[in-house]
Order: C-alpha cells, then structure tokens, then sequence
C-alpha cells in the first residue's frame, strides 16, 4: 500500500535513486523541499538542470567541465609530459587540493570489474592510449584507488603502457597519516612496507 499522494511518491522515487540515498533519506529530502519556499525549489531545480546541461567531457582528459579542453589541459603551466590516471572526476579534487601536482590527468570513469560486467572497453582505456601515442608522455601515474578493481585496473593498464617504453608507476598505499599499525589490515601493512623509501 502506498501512502504518499502520487507527487510525493514520485519525488520520493526520483531521489532514491541518487547513489547514498535511501527510502528514509529520500523521504527526508522530499518534505523538505515540499516545506521550501516556491523560489528556493525553483533555484534548486535550475541549479540541476543548469548543470545537467552546461557540463560535458573533456575532450583531452574526459573529466567534467564547462569548456572544452578543460581548464587543466588548456593551462600552459602543467606539465603534459606526467599523466595522472584516476577514477572519476572526485579524484582529480582529490589531487588538486595537495597543491603539488603539476601534471595533467586522465579520467577512466570507471574500473575494471569482471563481477560487474565491466570490462577494459567500458571505460575510457582506448582514449589514454590514444593521448600516449599523440602526445610526449614521459610518465604514466596509475592513481586507481586499492581495492581489488583498482589493482586490476592498474595492472591492466600498465601491462599495455610497458611495452610502449612510458614509466609507469603506481601512487603508494598504506598507513595514512595519523593511523595506528594495531588497526591496519594485513593488506595495508604489506603494502605500507613494499612502499617504504628512504629517509
């Protein structure tokens, strides 16, 4: 039985399909924005659709943007010879706010994951290898994050780039700053050790 008039239900329904959004949550957000004033839920509305409609992909690096090439691979500062490869878009924010990063990225939306039906053709492999090939790339940075589809990923896409004579090299994994070895897992701690430099 349904309890809520067809508006809310819809509403309630288109919400809970956002990622991290549950029945309970997309109830909350639906009375909210019922309970906002007209000219709030109309901003809100524009906001989606604005956006929805002014991003596209970059067509150098694929990562979101409002103009094309985006604002990293069009600025004259960035090394083009370093490619750092990610994720999605979250991760380029991520690397962007160390504030020393100086090369330029490429964004794979995605990543390898045969459980979920994903393979090297769904994401955005082939567009990499084509900047390689064009470009004077020096230095591949496999920045995939360390789980089991990220390695997978990583190994993946380093087994391609090898043979191409580009270095390849995978961002370090292990005890983030502040943590306690105690709590680490197996995984984290070997991966903590294989990593070590010198001081």
């Amino acid at each position: 039985m349904n309890y809520y008039i067809e508006p809310i239900a819809r509403l309630i329904n288109e919400l809970s399909r956002l990622p991290g959004i549950g029945g309970k949550t997309a109830q909350r957000l639906a009375f909210h924005i019922i309970d906002m004033p007209k000219e709030k839920a109309l901003a809100l509305t524009q906001a989606i659709l604005k956006a929805r409609e002014e991003t596209k992909y970059c067509s150098v690096c694929c990562n979101i943007t409002d103009q094309d090439p985006c604002k990293i691979c069009s600025s004259q500062g960035r090394d083009r010879s370093l490619i750092c490869v990610v994720k999605d878009p979250r991760d380029v924010i991520a690397m962007e706010k160390m504030r020393n990063y100086n090369g330029v990225y490429h964004i794979l939306h995605g990543h390898i994951s045969p459980m979920e039906g994903i393979g090297p053709d769904d994401i955005r492999i082939k567009e990499l290898l084509h900047r390689i090939e064009t470009d004077d790339v020096k230095e591949v940075i496999l920045a995939t994050n360390p789980d089991i589809e990220g390695e997978a990923t990583a190994v993946y896409i380093s087994r391609l780039l090898k043979p191409m004579g580009i270095r390849v090299t995978r961002i370090a994994h292990g005890i983030p700053v502040g943590g306690d070895l105690e709590y680490a897992d197996e995984v984290t701690l070997s991966k903590a050790l294989e990593g070590r430099r010198e001081m």
